[in-house]
């Protein structure tokens, strides 16, 4: 190869500059501005360019300045990646000299870690950083589930691994604020001062490699590690340590399948399980798996030669934002949505994309008229991910809503969103919170439908569905949820496409509806934060509705007096909470801030009780006798997918005695887990505590009523 002119050596110079910028900004500060498609390109196209740069050789970047950092004594490499077939087969012939034997494991998507145990104990753990040394995140590693603090066994070793938040928790908590679960898993184990917008409590360790310490290095009460010879021999042993390994298939050559075939086959499984899988993962990890034949091959100085990462083909396509509308949900969050040229993407036809919060518009640095880079991977929503500058009139040619209809928009002139000045549904002036903005009144008609929505949702009034709940507010027949009960036939006739029958059903149910517990009256609501299993637990706890509304009428009075009660514990320690919040404090899965929105949230919403409470049947909600049953003064967690609902397995806890909560702590007594169960069960394990699936819940259960009916 000739050396480049001046002129290719200026484009390999920005070429190399541009990766080691956004190397630093993925690494040191979990910042992403490109696919990793298009920086895998940037990277091939260095490589084409100049084999030998030196760019090409680092991997990440230093931590960022003012940050602990450590040196790794194991230096985590990157992999060589490959996203067809031709390339695995490269690297089973030819990279591996014709290996005979292989382990892969689904790639995650979230945030390196590596992470030091002496003598069974975490003492440490660090970012990948470079490669050679990381950050410290000692502090922030130890609130992950799935990372014990202590090994059944005391051995040294470093386990490698990656931090990644199951999607489910990222749906329900953060989807409003983040783009990805990716960056909010690197930003939660970097955080400082516990001011990230993720917790690292809300993430889970998966462990995929582990390396021991020299006999010169180990320490006086370090076992002897095992000799194992294989991949597949270490990873069941580190989970029987308490890690939670990734999934593992071992691959070998038979009479029906070469083992490449086997490889594809893979491949293939993984590319059809992503969009239901529990995590974020961009592919499969295919690697050697004899330990003696990896010391063979050996590393170059990027990347292992015995590992390939194979990545799934990017579900990406790019389209021109038409214009930008601002929508107001339940809780007042007011959000901007992009109206986007039909593109065809993970499977759909995508006209409406969310833009998250007002902030993610300035992140992009988003404009009417930019096209767009459009991600869209399952059922997860589609999300703009880069502008990609000015659109021009053919950018719009040849594309076609999905009923087929030809798309003939004309080209928006160039211009930035303008953030509303207020609510763009009620026009009530809004607040700022941060990045977010929200319209604080409750009359707010979107905030009233989308509340009437949940409402019928959560009582399963399955007649009434978002069309007709905006004609019965934009028509005036609801301004608030008691409204739904004044409801005459004479109104819904009026309406589109309301028949006799249909009004017959729809008054039938909610007639039903009337009648409810305090638990799901206050699941119903859809106050911030309250589940219906937290639900559950404070009602249970106080008891009725009058009561819960005299909690809120004291809320705020101070320890001390006839009504703040003592201001001082037994011990002579002042009160540092007002009477109602200790109260509710004392419930489990209820923490200052549930307590605080709980009784705010009431508060605002006091003439709405009221009214509800004059029109409904709200029972109150008895304390069930834990005196006797198989799970008698035990507190239980529902997690997974079960074979039937969860609020009947939720009865059977109760009627044998047990405590049903929504949240995995040390005092849990017992965790019921269905499959794809997450960040729960991690957190369960690594705090000990007693797991059991549905059919062994059946069996303890089955078990007890035998007992009973044997006396």
């Amino acid at each position: 190869m000739s050396d480049p002119t001046p002129a290719e050596r200026e484009v390999i110079e920005d070429l190399a500059n541009a990766i080691r910028d956004l190397s630093e900004a993925y690494f040191s500060r979990a910042k992403t501005t490109v696919s990793d498609a298009e920086f895998d390109a940037m990277v091939d196209r260095l490589r084409r360019l100049d084999p030998q740069h030196p760019q090409l050789q680092q991997i990440g970047s230093d931590p960022a300045p003012g940050t602990m950092k450590i040196e790794h004594r194991f230096p985590l490499q990157s992999l060589d990646k490959a996203t067809t077939g031709k390339e695995i087969n490269h690297f089973l012939t030819a990279t591996t000299r014709e290996t005979a034997r292989c382990i892969s494991q689904p790639k995650f998507d979230g945030s390196s870690l590596s992470v030091e145990y002496r003598g069974g104990l975490l003492v440490q753990a660090a970012t990948r950083g470079s490669g050679t040394r990381g950050e410290d995140v000692t502090a922030n590693a130890r609130r992950l589930g799935g990372l014990p603090r202590r090994l059944s066994e005391p051995v040294d070793l470093v386990v490698r691994g990656e931090v990644i938040m199951p999607l489910e928790i990222f749906k329900e908590k953060y989807s409003e604020r983040s783009p990805n679960p990716r960056n909010l898993a690197a930003g939660a184990i970097r955080q400082q001062h516990g001011d990230g917008i993720a917790q690292p409590d809300d993430l889970v360790f998966h462990t995929f490699d582990a390396s021991f310490f020299p006999e010169n290095e180990q320490s006086e009460d370090s076992m002897t590690p095992l000799n194992l010879g294989h991949d597949s021999d270490l990873i069941p042993w580190l989970e029987t340590l308490g890690f939670s390994p990734a999934p593992w298939e071992v691959h070998v050559a038979t009479e029906e399948k070469t083992l490449l075939e086997s490889i594809m086959q893979a491949t293939m499984t993984w590319t059809e399980k992503r969009n239901d899988y529990e995590f974020e993962i961009d592919g499969l990890v295919i690697k050697v798996d004899a330990f003696e034949e990896r010391k063979i091959l050996g590393s170059t100085a990027h990347h292992p030669r015995w590992a390939l990462a194979w990545k799934f083909p990017p579900e990406e396509a790019e389209t021109v934002v038409m214009e930008v509308i601002w929508r107001t949900g339940r809780t007042g969050a007011i959000t901007p949505v992009a109206l986007v040229a039909p593109q065809f993407v993970g499977g759909v036809t995508v006209e409406r994309v969310t833009l998250h919060n007002a902030g993610e518009i300035e992140r992009l640095d988003l404009n009417v008229g930019d096209r767009v880079k459009l991600v869209r991977r399952g059922d997860v929503i589609p999300k703009v991910t880069e502008v990609l500058g000015a659109a021009v009139e053919g950018d719009l040619a040849g594309r076609f809503h999905a009923d087929g209809t030809e798309f003939t928009a004309a080209l928006p002139s160039r211009q930035r969103p303008k953030r509303p000045d207020s609510c763009p549904e009620c026009g009530h002036s809004i607040i700022t919170d941060g990045a977010f903005i929200r319209c604080p009144s409750l009359s707010c008609t979107a905030r009233i439908a989308r509340a009437v929505q949940y409402w019928c949702k959560a009582l399963e009034i399955d007649g009434i569905g978002e069309k007709l709940i905006q004609q019965l507010v934009s028509v005036g027949y609801i301004t608030n949820l008691s409204d739904m009960y004044r409801l005459t036939a004479e109104q819904l006739l009026l309406l589109d496409r309301m028949g006799e029958t249909s009004t017959k059903k729809v008054l039938a149910e909610i007639e039903a509806s009337r009648s409810m517990t305090l638990a799901n009256f206050l699941h119903a609501l859809g106050l911030p934060k309250i589940g219906p299993e937290l639900a559950e637990a404070i009602a249970t706890e106080v008891g009725s509705l009058q009561a819960m509304c005299e909690l809120v009428r004291i809320r705020d009075i101070e320890p001390g007096g006839i009504e703040g009660g003592p201001a001082e514990d037994e011990n002579g320690k002042p009160y540092k909470h007002p009477l109602a919040i200790r109260m509710l404090l004392s419930i489990e899965g209820v923490g200052q801030t549930v307590a605080v929105l709980l009784l705010e949230g009431l508060a605002k919403r006091l003439e709405l009780v009221k009214d509800l409470d004059e029109l409904l049947d709200i029972s109150n909600q008895m304390k069930i006798s834990t005196s006797e049953g198989v799970l008698s003064g035990r507190t239980v967690c529902i997690t997974g997918t079960l074979s039937r609902p969860r609020s009947e397995i939720a009865d059977i806890v109760k009627k044998a005695g047990g405590k049903v909560v929504g949240s995995v702590s040390k005092k849990l007594g017992l965790l019921i887990a269905g499959d794809n169960a997450g960040s729960k069960l991690a957190k369960a394990t690594d705090f000990g505590i007693q797991v059991i699936n549905e059919e062994m819940f059946r069996a303890m259960i089955k078990r007890e009523s035998n007992e009973h009916a044997s006396v």
